[in-house]
Order: structure tokens, then C-alpha cells, then sequence
């Protein structure tokens, strides 16, 4: 017996109908800018994002713990009394959304400096998203840090939320700078829509030593261009030296500087240093023998490159 193929049965009419608009005509205007509006929307808030994280810890004999996370990561070149590290940002700078954390320790009697390989950028964020790094440091008695990361370079439209603590104890010394350029002169860049928020905190033995914040936002040149401000300047850099004798720095560092720097003691042991410049090459040529000085001429060798 052969079976013979069913013959196709007939589809249902559907119970509904898709309702075509005529070929010539398009979504409204009002439809246009929500559509417009849903796809910027999204474009900001699907674009990768940096992360990055990096922990140290230094004890008297060498590195005693290192945790990377992400796009941020340490080199540490040989040769050096006690530990160096150089750290290092593979997203190539910080926008709006990026997050950045770094975490070192010094245990008692340990020798830790960190630097960067090479300046930070912060670039243009998207609007209503801010780029954020904190810094958290610690030294142990006996214990020297130096942090002496490269300049900070600010571009037109960033967004950049920055904080640095450092907590001391009584016996451990410092030696931080902080440089920054609003800008680079040599391209003929200048901030007129940006934001730049940073604050230092240190502390010794649980107790606030020095305090410093900076709130820029919008027409950042404009801001800088005022005699009480900046006077023009475009780049500056913040210095603070802790440590026995550091008093005895007073009068040389003050020859070292332009008239746009200046120097103060906040106690025997703890100096102080704020300069202006007018571009980054003026910023080195001022900074670079101050922090040559003051390292005993054991600058971090990214500095030179």
C-alpha cells in the first residue's frame, strides 16, 4: 500500500493586521529625538570602561605582597636600594567612567618609591561621567616612600575626580610631589570646558598634617589666567617633604625656584613647595633639581627618559 504526502493545509487568516505607514513618510520629529536621544544614551553608557588595581607591599627586605588587577600594572627595575616600582596604565590614559585604585604599604624600616612610566592623561569623558583615581599610602615606623608619579596632563572636556591620602607614623618620611598640566602649550591647547578636582590628605600618627584640594571647572584658562589664581601659569606642581632635617632643605630649595615657586616649613621636619610654570618644559627645568635634591640624586630613571 503506498501513502500518499497529506496536501498542505491552508494557514488561518490571522486575526490581526500589521499596519503599514505609506513609503514616503517617515517617523515625526518627536519620534526622531527620542530615538536620537535612546541611541546617545546608550552609546555612553555601553562604551568599555578602564579598571585597574594595584597593591603593594615593601618590608625591609624587598616586596612582601603584589596584587594587579586590570589595566593597571607595576614594573620594578633592579638595582635600586629597597623597592621602585613603576607603574604602569595600559588603557593609555583616564576618561569619564574609568576607575583607578593604587595601594602600597611600607612596613617598619622599609625603603618603597613609586613613579610612573611615563605622564597620566585624562582625556574627554562623555557627559555626566567622571574618571576617578585614588591613591592610598602607607608608611610604617622607619620606613621611607616617595611618591613621585610624572605629570598629569589635562585635555580639553576631561572629567577627572582625584584623591591622594598618605598616613604616616611618627618615625617614617615622605617624599611626595604631585606636577600637573593644564593643557600643552606646544599644541596650542587650552581648557575652556573641563573639570579637575583633587585632594591630598596626610596624616601622621592618626592626626591631619596637610590638607590640600583643588576644585577647577568650565573655562579652566579663564580661571588660571586671574593674578590671584595662577597668573597664567598652565602648569604647576605640589611638593611635600617629611622627615628629620628637612628644614635644613629650606634655603637651598628656595634658591633652586623662580619667582613663581615657593617653599615654607609647616615644622622642623616638614617643608612644603608649590610652583608655578608657564608650560611643561619651564615646570622640569625648575622641578627636576628640587626633587634631585631632595632623592640624593636617586630620581626615579623614568623621569629622565
Amino acid at each position: 500500500m503506498s501513502i500518499c504526502p497529506a496536501a498542505p493545509r491552508a494557514r488561518p487568516a490571522s486575526r490581526y493586521r500589521l499596519a503599514r505607514a505609506p513609503a514616503e513618510t517617515g517617523p515625526s520629529p518627536a519620534l526622531e529625538a527620542a530615538i536620537l536621544d535612546s541611541r546617545t544614551l546608550v552609546t555612553a553608557q555601553t562604551q568599555p570602561r578602564a579598571r585597574g588595581a594595584v597593591r603593594i607591599v615593601a618590608g625591609a627586605r624587598g616586596l612582601e605582597g603584589l596584587r594587579q588587577e586590570g589595566s593597571l600594572r607595576a614594573l620594578f627595575p633592579r638595582g635600586r636600594i629597597g623597592v621602585e616600582a613603576c607603574l604602569i596604565n595600559t588603557a593609555g590614559g583616564i576618561t569619564g567612567g574609568d576607575r583607578f585604585s593604587v595601594s602600597a604599604t611600607a612596613r617598619a624600616g622599609a625603603r618603597l618609591i613609586l613613579s610612573t612610566q611615563a605622564a597620566e592623561r585624562a582625556y574627554r569623558a562623555q557627559p555626566g561621567q567622571t574618571g576617578r583615581l585614588e591613591v592610598s599610602l602607607s608608611a610604617e615606623p622607619g620606613a621611607v616612600l616617595h611618591w613621585l608619579p610624572q605629570e598629569t596632563i589635562l585635555y580639553e572636556g576631561c572629567a577627572l575626580d582625584r584623591t591622594l591620602r598618605i598616613s604616616l607614623a611618627r618615625e617614617a618620611r615622605l617624599l611626595m610631589v604631585e606636577p600637573v598640566l593644564f593643557g600643552r602649550m606646544a599644541m596650542g591647547e587650552a581648557l575652556r570646558a573641563a573639570r579637575f578636582h583633587d585632594r591630598v590628605e596626610i596624616t601622621r600618627d592618626g592626626a591631619p598634617v596637610y590638607l590640600d584640594a583643588v576644585r577647577l571647572e568650565g573655562d579652566i584658562a579663564a580661571q588660571l589666567a586671574r593674578p590671584a589664581v595662577a597668573d597664567g601659569a598652565r602648569a604647576m606642581a605640589a611638593l611635600v617633604l617629611v622627615a628629620p632635617g628637612a628644614e635644613a632643605h629650606l634655603a637651598p630649595v628656595r634658591a633652586l625656584l623662580p619667582a613663581t615657586g615657593g617653599a615654607s616649613l609647616l615644622g622642623p621636619d616638614m617643608l612644603v613647595l608649590r610652583l608655578l610654570a608657564p608650560d611643561a618644559m619651564a615646570l622640569r627645568r625648575s622641578l627636576l633639581p628640587v626633587l634631585d635634591r631632595l632623592t640624593g640624586d636617586t630620581l626615579p630613571t623614568a623621569w629622565r627618559l
